[in-house]
């Protein structure tokens, strides 16, 4: 089968694959990965399959639809976000306009949350592969060489909601996860082959960067994470040691370019034991000339971190969350500010950069406690920050919660970032307001960012670590030009 998976366009440097799609004020711009990791499998079963990023090559609409229409395709498969969706579905109506046979798929944690309501928005879009697709795409395109009948094939294939001939919705069995995650073809690979890897920049590491994850799901069950609650589960399963280690390898021999590789785990350090073991093979295969950051939870302990710099890392990108232990709690965070405190201290002893995030407007929250996140937040001074507002996305218990309570503001799903693509809130505490959230963000940046501590100690970074220049340069440039 011929396939094409695409990022349709949107806003200019819009990430749908961010945690919380939008364009950001750092200028970070995220690679389709879990659009990659499929196109990957795909391939591997013998289909061919064209990537298209259509945002990081400032396609237009009509240019996307020509080119797709151009590969000829028999499905295509696109990604969506919650901010976008409108558009994603413009998008497909328009390719079935110029290729009526089409088959089209949409995926990401938007449509699996809500399929039925997408489905109902454009007759066009034929089927949702919800959660974790790469499975699903790949029963679909081997049937459709066997089944001729659409509605036929469709309902043999587990993990998708899709529309019959007759109008009806039908919702399958969900798609069983991916247990032996070795299957899949290293990701960076498929960059290579699809992507123009200079397109992507993520504000806290070295340029270029490469992405990938060394497992799926997370054991943690904060209230707000949006890919465990409707895409990856809550099972954390990993990559072998031996699979992930082959793949540094890979990207030092065929990506020489690439100055760090970003490990894009929900949190790489769910198994302690686990990320030690990766830490010795990668000294024991020197797969450490490129250095590498990793999410993280604020809870390693000295030692280990110690071993982590030694194989490579460079940065962890912890969310801190907030600076109140009951506003922790009541997300279901499962750390301390004591635990904060003690590993922010522990990696900057081991060498680490910490990139902090921090949100607000979490259950629980007040003015003073918006206070205490900012105080927080300059207390542990790490290498760089950013400050959200709560967005609870479908499909998450806070999305439950903040509409029980009647306070998600809006529905329309174009409103739940600004005109220009920015983060922005539609929870409306009526105590704080979600303009209140997105103006404290904005002070808290210019607040954190414009300390003369801060600036001079970026100044003396740039000056022992040349290396760091190009990051730290392109995201102050493109924080400037975002400051409200």
């Amino acid at each position: 089968m011929k396939l094409v998976t695409l990022n349709p366009p949107f806003l200019d440097n819009f990430s749908r694959e961010a945690r919380s799609p939008a364009v950001a004020k750092s200028g970070t711009f995220y690679y389709p990965m879990w659009l990659a990791y499929a196109t990957g499998y795909l391939e591997k079963n013998g289909h061919d399959v064209q990537l298209i990023d259509a945002v990081a090559r400032k396609l237009t609409v009509e240019m996307t639809v020509g080119l797709v229409a151009d590969c000829k395709p028999d499905i295509v498969v696109i990604d969506t976000s919650t901010p976008s969706i409108y558009n994603d579905v413009d998008v497909a109506a328009k390719i079935k306009s110029l290729i009526p046979s089409v088959l089209i798929v949409l995926v990401g944690p938007h449509v699996s949350a809500y399929p039925r309501e997408t489905l109902q928005l454009n007759n066009a879009v034929d089927a949702i592969a919800t959660k974790e697709y790469d499975l699903t795409l790949v029963a679909i395109a081997d049937r459709m060489n066997i089944v001729q009948n659409r509605d036929e094939l469709l309902s043999q294939v587990n993990g998708i909601v899709f529309r019959k001939t007759d109008n009806t919705i039908v919702v399958n069995e969900n798609q069983e996860y991916i247990t032996d995650l070795d299957i899949l073809p290293f990701v960076s690979a498929v960059y290579r082959k699809h992507l123009n890897i200079e397109d992507y920049f993520y504000s806290h590491s070295r340029y270029p960067i490469i992405s990938l994850v060394t497992g799926r799901g997370c054991p943690h069950k904060c209230t707000y994470c949006v890919l465990p609650q409707t895409f990856h589960g809550h099972n954390h399963r990993r990559r072998s040691i031996a699979n992930v280690v082959c793949e540094f390898l890979y990207i030092q021999d065929q990506l020489p370019a690439v100055k760090e590789i970003m490990l894009e785990d929900d949190t790489i350090t769910a198994d302690k034991d686990h990320c030690r073991e990766l830490a010795y093979s990668l000294l024991e295969a020197r797969a450490t000339t490129i250095p590498w950051s990793a999410n993280a939870r604020a809870e390693l302990d000295l030692d280990t971190l110690l071993l982590l710099r030694k194989a490579g890392c460079r940065l962890l990108c912890v969310g801190f969350e907030s600076g109140e232990q009951s506003i922790l709690n009541n997300v279901k965070k499962g750390t301390t500010l004591n635990g904060i405190r003690e590993f922010t201290r522990n990696a900057k002893k081991a060498g680490i950069l910490v990139h902090g995030c921090f949100m607000v407007g979490n259950r629980g929250e007040t003015r003073d406690t918006l206070n205490s996140t900012l105080s927080l937040a300059k207390k542990l001074n790490p290498d760089t920050a950013q400050f959200f507002p709560i967005m609870a996305y479908p499909g998450t218990s806070d999305f439950e919660y903040y509409k029980e309570k009647g306070w998600i503001s809006t529905m329309d799903f174009r409103k739940w970032i600004t005109p220009d693509g920015l983060h922005s809130s539609v929870v409306n505490n009526p105590d704080l307001t979600y303009q209140t959230l997105v103006d404290f963000c904005n002070h808290s940046r210019r607040s954190f960012y414009f300390r003369p501590g801060y600036v001079s100690s970026k100044i003396m970074q740039i000056i022992r670590h040349p290396q760091e220049a190009p990051r730290v340069m392109k995201a102050f440039g493109s924080l400037i030009n975002n400051l409200q």
